[in-house]
Order: structure tokens, then sequence, then C-alpha cells
């Protein structure tokens, strides 16, 4: 791999696109030559780059010779159709959609978790859903001590998981609110100002969410523990960003509060933020366009023996996406 590699940026107008060129800038990625692609309808927008515009150009089938990492977050799609293009034009692909996740010739990345796994690349590496990536964050360093077997989960998620429009539609219904106007939906089935809605993601039969077995699928594959289980409801919440976990974790090896912290507070990627009695515990507020995801709340369960409860805020559009992606690139370059 080129030391100072020709990366591309997929859906690069997009709210994790524009998180991705920021990101690249601030972690100083040693980006030789940057290049932006698009849709038709994007095409001559000049987005910032290390203070110098750069200018959107279309996604095409052709669009990748002398690409060598092409970082996508376009949507599945786009990612199916475009992605083996850029593999064949001799690109490298971090693929920010589900696309590819469980593909088992496609490594599911977390830096943190799993950077072995980046090696056995084949052209394409996914990116976690972001909800998986926030949890593993805290879960994954306790598993590697204490072995975790099951999770019961309970997210709440921004709607900027949901995209620039979900953003636009809580912003404009809390104005309707406030100055006494009907309210007026187009993202969400229901309202989502002042309200929260369980349901992320379409329904399944088994009345779980897509997003909901996301944690067990992905969280098996990413921690290589296949017997991992977690049952989990996905919630979207009134927050513009960052996403909030409650879990109950429950482990094969005695576990206790105090070696619990020990092993959050040398984690990497990860800040214990965990004083009750101040009124300090992660919140979303603090976590938004953070790297680090937060962990607080730590106690032991009440209900399930040698279990422990926490609650873990994190970037959904930082570590849930642009972040890791870039991390993976870096990932590619050791």
């Amino acid at each position: 791999m080129n030391q100072n590699p020709h990366v591309a940026v997929v859906g690069a107008t997009g709210a994790v696109g524009i998180e991705m060129i920021r990101t690249l800038e601030r972690r100083n990625f040693p980006v030789g030559k940057l290049t932006l692609l698009a849709s038709a309808r994007s095409v001559g927008r000049c987005l910032d780059y290390k203070g110098k515009p750069v200018v959107v150009q279309e996604l095409t089938k052709d669009a990748f010779h002398g690409i060598d990492i092409a970082l996508f977050s376009a949507g599945g799609n786009i990612s199916r159709e475009f992605a083996p293009h850029a593999v064949q034009a001799g690109c490298v692909v971090v693929d920010n959609s589900s696309a590819f996740r469980m593909d088992d010739t496609v490594p599911l990345v977390v830096p943190e978790v799993n950077p072995g796994d980046v090696r056995s690349h084949k052209g394409i590496l996914a990116n976690p859903n972001c909800t998986t990536a926030v949890t593993l964050m805290a879960l994954y360093p306790l598993h590697a001590t204490f072995h975790v077997t099951r999770i019961i989960a309970a997210s709440y998620q921004a709607v900027s998981g949901t995209g620039a429009k979900a953003i636009e539609e809580l912003r404009q219904q809390v104005s309707q609110i406030v100055s006494g106007q009907p309210v007026t939906r187009e993202v969400y089935p229901h309202q989502i100002a002042f309200n929260v809605l369980p349901h992320v993601d379409s329904f399944l039969p088994s009345g779980y969410t897509k997003e909901e077995m996301k944690m067990e699928n992905e969280g098996r594959k990413i921690m290589h523990h296949p017997a991992f289980r977690a049952s989990v409801t996905c919630v979207r919440v009134p927050v513009y960003r960052a996403h909030s976990v409650a879990v109950t974790a429950q482990f094969e090896k005695p576990i206790d509060v105090a070696s619990a912290r020990a092993i959050l507070l040398k984690a990497p990627g990860l800040d214990v933020v965990d004083d009750p009695a101040n009124s300090r515990y992660p919140m979303p507020l603090d976590a938004a366009e953070k790297d680090n995801c937060q962990v607080g709340r730590l106690r032991m369960d009440c209900a399930l023996d040698n279990a422990l409860c926490f609650w873990v805020s994190g970037d959904q559009l930082l570590k849930g996406a642009a972040l890791n992606a870039v991390q993976i690139a870096e990932e590619l370059l050791k």
C-alpha cells in the first residue's frame, strides 16, 4: 500500500462523507491526493479540505483508476453496485453500509477490537453498525477478561443516524410545537419531537427489527464469539447527535465493579465518566463530536447472576461511522 495513498470519499456530500473528510484532516491521515465522489446532482459542489476547495466529481464505474483507498458512505445499493468496480481497479474499499458486513469474505472491523482482521481483506472491509460499534467499545474490553455470554440492551438513537432530513424534521417539529402549529412529519411514521419511537429499521417476522439483530450478528463476527447472544430494543429519541445504549452484560468469569472500572479506564477510545454522586455520567450532548465513547453508571445487575450494567454514549457519525472507517484505513497503512 502506498504510504501517501490517493483516497476517495464516496458519498462525500452526505453527513458521514463530510465527517470522513474532516476526520482525514484532523488525524493528519497521509492523503497523497483526495478525490470526492457523489451522485450527479452534487457534481461541481466544492468541499473544503485543509483550507482548499475540492470539487465533487460524479461517481461512475470508471472513477476508481489510480485510487488506493475508497471510503464509501452512500448506502448499501451504491456500495453493492460500485465497490466491485473499485476493487477491480486495484482500490481497497472501506464500506460504511450494511451491504458486506455479514459476507464471510469481508472483514468486519472495529480497530480497537479486531485490528488483525484487516490483513485478511480481499479488497473490501466493512464498518459495523453504529450502535454495535459504540456498544463494543465498552463491552469488548470486559469480554477480553471476563468472557461475555449474553447482553440485554436498549438503545437511545439520535435522529442524525437517519440522515440530514431527520435532523431537519426534529428541528421543524420542535418549532411547530412551540409556536402552536400542527406538526408535520415525513421521515418517521410518528412525531419524533418530545416522543420516543421503539422502531429503528424494518421489522422482521420474529418481532425484532433488523437494527436490533445487528448487535448479535455483528458482535459475534467482530469479537470472534459465535455463541454471543444479544436481545436488544432499539429506540429513536429526539436527540440530534450521538447514540446511547443501556447494557446488562452477563459474564462467564466472576466480575465486580472495581475490576471492570480498572479495565475500562485502560481501554482505548473510551472515557470513563462515572461519578453519579456529582451527576457525572455519559450523555449524548457530551459525546457529540468527540472521537472517544463514554461509559458510566457501572453497577452489578440485581436481577441476573454475575452481570454488570453500564451506560455508553458515542458519536454515531464518528466512532459509529467516519472515524472507524479512517481508523481502518490507518490499519491498512501499517
